[in-house]
């Protein structure tokens, strides 16, 4: 995945922008950009951040290949001086992110750069790319890993997913939000995501009898026979002719059964009938998984009634993250430097109030109750601002937001860390097991209101009174102007 040159995959105005750049002498204007979301998909309480290990190598390898230079040159929209430029193109910026598996909320940055125009501008697109995606899928998957309550998810998607690095990408960032494990082998071979499978129902159907095809997995696979079991009728003969494999080819070699899946019919009610044949066999430590266009709601449902359920393949509604399958993450101008070197900060403004965007180059904090653990808010301010959590610190209280509240007793956490320093990486990406970890301990500080599925708790993102009044100001400096 990491051999191909992405450098062309941005949008076509983010070329135009950069000759424009050029020809008006800003090409070395330095800018501060944002990469955040505004809504939670699917009405929920947070996203999980994923996507920055591709966005990092894609910074990286950064460059225009002479194929690439003839291609915008047959446009003949674009200077010759320009295109020269383009020939020894290199990221030279700073980049600050939030690490993988980070708890994330609308409208605080997941991603700021720092860079001159043309490179700032050129980042959007494969920027926004890597994190929309793999952050929409790593969220859905923590949802469906926590209705499970525990039992094992596996990632079945590759098949519905959209297209094979959507197949790939997403199985990583699913690992990321808790999925124990893929069915797509290039996910594990690329980046050590455990890929699991047995057998389709092709398999049961190429031998003349269900039992044939039954004994012949287990003599082939001794130490891991899963047998899916729902290819005729799960209770009049997938589940005996599975006891009479194990009897018959596992007993007499000292192995047992891994399990059984079941993928089609009231799985809740199959898995209650299977789950005492099983046990009455002699065989109560064989799991029983369920797939069939499985998502946290039917995982949960099936869980209340009661079925009798070890593991989950969970396709479809995973990979592609059905029904909410767009992170409406967006890449802003917040600030950029004159020629002395001051920062200043720039403002979006929208009749749409969510599209107001909030300026200058921030740090990104979380406020932690030192009692039981849990977030509390979240705290937007100026770079040069710092919080001193040895100190009260007043802040608007996240559940009556027309009042402030004093914080005592708490931990500050910046969320944001250095990733390139003048073009240089100086972030060591943790292992996608670390990052799966850190997802893990970052759940367990929110919450249960946050975590809800329906109607979450909104958790509270403040901003600075320093934050609040620049963009009061650009408020009103804009409202004027457009007054007279």
């Amino acid at each position: 995945m990491n051999n191909v040159n992405y450098t062309m995959l941005f949008d076509y105005y983010e070329l135009t922008m950069g000759n424009g750049y050029f020809e008006k002498g800003l090409m070395d204007r330095v800018c501060y950009f944002d990469l955040f979301y505004r809504r939670v998909p699917g009405d929920g309480g947070y996203v999980i951040a994923a996507g920055l290990e591709q966005a990092i190598d894609y910074i990286k390898n950064l460059h225009f290949d002479e194929k690439d230079i003839e291609y915008l040159r047959s446009k003949k929209q674009f200077s010759e001086d320009f295109l020269e430029y383009l020939k020894s193109f290199k990221f030279t910026g700073d980049v600050w992110a939030v690490p993988e598996g980070t708890v994330v909320f609308p409208n605080e940055p997941i991603m700021t750069i720092r860079a001159p125009a043309i490179q700032a501008q050129l980042l959007e697109t494969f920027l926004l790319l890597t994190i929309n995606h793999q952050s929409l899928i790593a969220t859905k998957a923590n949802r469906i890993v926590r209705a499970a309550e525990g039992r094992v998810i596996a990632e079945f998607g590759s098949r519905r997913a959209h297209g094979p690095d959507a197949a790939v990408l997403g199985a990583r960032a699913a690992y990321i939000g808790g999925a124990a494990a893929t069915a797509c082998a290039l996910t594990d071979e690329e980046f050590g995501v455990p890929a699991t499978g047995t057998m389709a129902h092709s398999w049961v159907q190429m031998f003349d009898t269900e039992y044939e095809a039954f004994k012949a997995y287990c003599e082939v696979y001794p130490d891991n026979a899963t047998l899916l079991v729902d290819t005729y009728n799960v209770l009049k003969s997938g589940v005996p002719n599975a006891i009479k494999a194990f009897d018959e080819v596992l007993k007499p070699l000292g192995k047992r059964p891994k399990g059984i899946r079941i993928d089609s019919g009231d799985i809740t009610y199959l898995s209650q009938k299977a789950r005492k044949m099983l046990d009455d066999a002699g065989y109560p430590d064989c799991k029983i998984t369920a797939s069939n266009s499985l998502d946290e709601y039917l995982i949960r449902d099936m869980l209340l009634q009661g079925a009798k359920i070890d593991s989950f393949g969970v396709g479809e509604r995973l990979i592609t993250s059905k029904p909410s399958s767009v992170l409406d993450g967006v890449y802003k101008l917040v600030a950029f430097e004159d020629e002395d070197g001051n920062i200043i900060p720039k403002i979006k403004i929208s009749e749409n109030v969510q599209k107001i965007t909030t300026p200058h180059f921030k740090k990104l904090y979380r406020f932690y109750d030192n009692e039981n653990g849990k977030a509390i808010a979240d705290y937007l301010c100026v770079h040069d601002e710092t919080v001193n959590d040895m100190e009260p610190l007043e802040i608007f209280d996240p559940d009556y937001t027309w009042k402030r509240r004093t914080l005592e007793n708490y931990t500050a956490r910046e969320l944001l860390v250095p990733i390139f320093k003048n073009g240089e990486c100086v972030y060591n990406c943790p292992s996608l097991s670390e990052s799966r970890n850190h997802c893990i301990r970052e759940i367990a500080t929110m919450w249960d209101s946050v975590l809800r599925f329906e109607n979450p708790h909104v958790h509270y993102v403040d901003l600075s009174q320093k934050l609040w009044d620049i963009k009061q100001n650009l408020l009103n400096e804009h409202s004027h102007h457009f007054a007279k």
